[in-house]
């Protein structure tokens, strides 16, 4: 399929404060993609730009290949849902889904043809006659979907819309929105904060930061191969180490030398300024005949028990001439399984690491 969304340079200003800056990307048709950014990283900014609520300083934005200059959000091949969902209490849930076809004057047999299917999609079949307010907030967010996706935008937009669900609905919802948007097909633009909502649903995904991207990849690549230093430590979990300058000649070539004194060979890329490495690239007991596998020594100083995402909080011990000086603090994913549930504090191990996912910027 061929772009449905073009953002060309699109910049906005407030004053003299820009909340955007020279944004340019494509979003293929039929694609779910989000955009990931901390709060006041111009997401939103940038996501209403589209919708038609704000308009840009600079540069154009095109839908199906036409310029949306000048064209007012209701004319625009778009919805939006919001966090807040902005579903009208008084209505049950068959009337907040037709509200906007009833506004487009539709007939009663098309606008009830089309909300019955709707809201078959949206496993809502025998709520339609229920008040949303007794209803849950997952339910109540597939009828904001709903109630948008009836209208058959070209492109639907989200704003944060599972940020005010409890954790164990939000990982749900994930799941059902990904599925939502393969089985209906409509591209979705997703806004949001949460790096695990981001890779879980999405096939692309920018990172944004101070009203720029910073890398436009998939969820995988984004998050094996970040091009910057902010993606490598906004994008999952990293220890993040600073470089010592590679003067003397006590440092062994093609070495790293972080701050704390921790001497590590350094990777075929990147800059020498800061060392990126995730807990779960760590690897416990490695084989010692792997030459490309980076082993040292650590200590175990306590675990941090959290099932699945438990990890151990370690130091790296030893330097350069084979002391047991305590280095740097070094984060490690734990496996939840009985090879390793003899683990205690204190105990020192052997740790490795593959020398592609030492990542420098």
């Amino acid at each position: 399929m061929g772009n449905i969304l073009e953002v060309k340079n699109v910049s906005k200003y407030f004053g003299d404060d820009s909340a955007v800056k020279n944004v340019d990307f494509s979003v293929e048709e039929g694609s779910f993609f989000s955009i990931l950014g901390s709060s006041g990283c111009g997401k939103t900014t940038l996501l209403r730009m589209i919708a038609g609520f704000l308009e840009e300083s600079e540069g154009d934005i095109l839908i199906h290949g036409d310029s949306m200059k000048g064209v007012p959000p209701e004319k625009r091949p778009v919805n939006i849902v919001f966090q807040t969902l902005a579903l009208f209490p008084m209505m049950n849930v068959q009337e907040n889904v037709a509200f906007g076809l009833k506004r487009q004057k539709l007939s009663k047999a098309e606008i009830s043809s089309r909300v019955t299917k709707m809201l078959k999609r949206v496993s809502l079949v025998g709520f339609e006659k229920k008040k949303v307010t007794e209803l849950s907030g997952g339910q109540r967010q597939r009828v904001a979907i709903a109630r948008s996706l009836v209208m058959k935008p070209s492109i639907l937009l989200l704003d944060e819309p599972l940020g005010a669900l409890d954790r164990k609905l939000r990982e749900h919802m994930k799941v059902e929105l990904k599925l939502l948007q393969k089985e209906i097909g409509t591209t979705f633009i997703y806004i949001t904060h949460d790096q695990s909502e981001a890779l879980v649903m999405s096939d692309k995904i920018a990172v944004m930061h101070d009203g720029k991207f910073e890398q436009i990849d998939t969820p995988r690549n984004l998050y094996k191969n970040p091009k910057t230093a902010f993606v490598a430590g906004f994008v999952g979990d990293s220890n993040r180490f600073e470089l010592q300058s590679q003067e003397g000649d006590s440092l062994e070539e093609n070495s790293l030398l972080t701050k704390g004194g921790w001497e590590i060979k350094k990777p075929n890329t990147g800059s020498v300024d800061e060392l990126f490495i995730r807990p779960e690239a760590l690897i416990l007991y490695p084989k010692e005949d792997r030459e490309e596998i980076e082993q040292f020594q650590v200590i175990i100083k306590t675990i941090l028990f959290d099932g699945s995402n438990t990890k151990l909080s370690t130091v790296v011990v030893g330097t350069a001439v084979g002391t047991n000086e305590e280095l740097e603090e070094l984060l490690i994913s734990l496996p939840q399984n009985a090879e390793f549930e003899n683990l205690e504090e204190g105990d020192q191990i052997p740790v490795g690491i593959h020398r592609d996912d030492l990542k420098c910027f």
